[in-house]
């Protein structure tokens, strides 16, 4: 059976994941497999070195101290990672997912992901986690991780999940974007929604032929398709376009061979998704 897998942190963007995945899930008859990683530093105490600083027998007491304090640690994030799955299990479960499975893993969420990803279909993953600053609105770290480390394409939830009716898939005649055209025009359970194929580049012959045969594939796969040529700067451009049409979802390659391609690798695309309140799915 296909999956997917929805990566969580208790963060206040898990709950929206786990929608995001059941939306996904539900279209195409996927498992899910959620997981939540237990990172080094969220296990472990800060130990500085006490050399020289106090007595030899105190400096014994206090290491046996800190240590005992690093196990209850470990126990206290094992408890509630533990918790943080059951209730993601539960919402899924809620919200019609068939089977779910929950992995409780210790590493680094993006050497996790690269050790799951072989048979999944898809990463779902949000903005932000634990640590993010709302008032920056500064992207978590570990997105920028995962989405540089998978083969796989990533589903980057936004905060508050609202469900596609529309698509906007950004296209540069990259080898990303035409391997998100290739991506929908074989899933035939989005061919509900109306997607709008928008370049922002110069106007010549070739992205206009391009641009159309990209068209023409999703047309021919039984997809709803508009097209459009846009000048300006490709972050920009694509932000206003999804704000002022109201699209829900955006798509786009995350590398390419125009100024997209610095889109989520760059601080362009940083900036983009950043600024875009709907959830953007990116392709390799």
């Amino acid at each position: 059976m296909p999956k997917l897998i929805a990566v969580i942190d208790g963060s206040a963007y898990s709950s929206s994941v786990c929608e995001h995945a059941a939306w996904v899930a539900n279209r195409a008859g996927y498992d899910v497999d959620v997981v939540h990683v237990l990172s080094r530093r969220s296990t472990a105490s800060e130990q500085s070195n006490y050399s020289g600083s106090i007595g030899l027998g105190a400096r014994s007491a206090l290491l046996s101290e800190l240590a005992e304090l690093d196990a209850q640690q470990a126990r206290l994030a094992q408890k509630r990672g533990r918790a943080i799955l059951v209730d993601a299990e539960a919402l899924l479960s809620q919200l019609g997912v068939s089977t779910v499975h929950t992995r409780l893993r210790n590493g680094e969420i993006a050497e996790t992901v690269q050790d799951l990803e072989h048979d999944a279909d898809l990463i779902v993953i949000g903005k932000r986690g634990e640590s993010a600053d709302f008032e920056t609105l500064h992207l978590g770290p570990n997105l920028e991780r995962v989405a540089r480390a998978t083969k796989k394409p990533v589903l980057v939830a936004a905060r508050r999940f609202r469900a596609p009716a529309k698509v906007l898939l950004a296209f540069d005649g990259g080898a990303s974007a035409m391997k998100a055209v290739e991506y929908f025009a074989s899933q035939s359970h989005y061919q509900d929604l109306p997607c709008h194929l928008l370049s922002v580049a110069r106007d010549s012959t070739h992205d206009r032929r391009q641009l159309e045969g990209a068209a023409a594939t999703l047309r021919e796969s039984g997809y709803q398709v508009t097209a459009e040529n846009l000048p300006g700067a490709p972050e920009n451009v694509i932000a206003e376009k999804v704000e002022s049409d109201g699209f829900d979802l955006l798509i786009m390659g995350a590398y390419g061979h125009s100024r997209i391609r610095n889109l989520i690798i760059g601080s362009t695309t940083t900036e983009m998704i950043r600024s875009c309140k709907v959830p953007v799915l990116l392709f390799r």
